[in-house]
């Protein structure tokens, strides 16, 4: 799989998982409108608004990824991909591979 391949497949599970969550909060959306529970006093666990900032979390990093992803792409498409966007230096192998959609080498990423 070439490298554009891959940022394509990490980014159709990007937003796989962004579409699922979505739809869970949508649900605790629903359950929530048809429960009469005290959810801030319940001993038994997590209460909604919890579970809601949760997956509210969980949405806004699935899309920033997605939103990566897309830049990952236009920079392969613009035959800047694996340029440092600080220094111009090279992005280290192992850094794209561990974060393909990385922006800055590891010197720079670490200032």
């Amino acid at each position: 799989m070439d490298r554009d391949d891959t940022l394509r497949h990490l980014r159709a599970e990007a937003r796989a998982q962004v579409e699922r969550l979505d739809q869970e909060l949508l649900e605790l959306f629903a359950a929530s409108r048809s429960s009469n529970a005290d959810d801030e006093h319940d001993p038994e666990g997590s209460t909604i608004a919890f579970e809601r900032a949760q997956l509210t979390a969980l949405l806004a990093a699935g899309r920033r990824r997605i939103a990566d992803l897309d830049d990952a792409l236009d920079r392969s498409a613009a035959g800047t991909y694996g340029g440092c966007e600080r220094c111009g230096r090279p992005i280290p192998a192992e850094r794209l591979a561990a974060r393909p959609f990385a922006t800055t080498c590891v010197t720079c990423a670490a200032q």
